[in-house]
């Protein structure tokens, strides 16, 4: 399978993590929906670099990456990168806990999100996806 390939697979499973994440917001289930968006961002920012044919660490969250080669992309995307880094760096610290909470002190994901917080990250992963789609889709014109 080629980058290309690669890179729509991932972009089209992004969109889905973002409907998932909408779902759960709807349902007053704040921490699926942070969960959600986080994947939504990851699969979106990796389904850049594919596009790219930039290999990236087996990780969750690929901001350094993306920042190493933000003069590669248009200058519509590139004038973005910082604030993706932001919005990627945001969520991956709140991917375990919107999962399990904080175990250690037995406090469950449900008491540590809010709905503003999973509004803030539904709307953050539903741009992100938005742009990277649109840069995919150029991409390969």
């Amino acid at each position: 399978m080629n980058t290309q390939a690669m890179a729509l697979d991932y972009i089209k499973r992004a969109g889905r993590c973002l409907r998932e994440s909408r779902d759960a917001l709807e349902d007053n289930d704040y921490p699926i929906a942070i969960r959600r968006a986080q994947e939504c961002v990851e699969l979106s920012l990796k389904a850049v670099l594919r596009c790219y044919a930039v290999e990236y660490p087996r990780e969750h969250e690929v901001s350094d990456s993306l920042e190493a080669v933000g003069g590669r992309f248009p200058g519509w995307f590139s004038s973005r990168i910082g604030e993706f880094i932001r919005i990627s760096r945001d969520l991956g610290k709140k991917r375990g806990p919107a999962m399990y909470g904080y175990e250690a002190g037995l406090r469950p994901a449900s008491d540590i999100f809010s709905k503003k917080d999973a509004e803030d990250a539904f709307g953050w992963a539903q741009d992100v996806h938005d742009s990277c789609t649109r840069l995919i889709h150029e991409h390969m014109r």
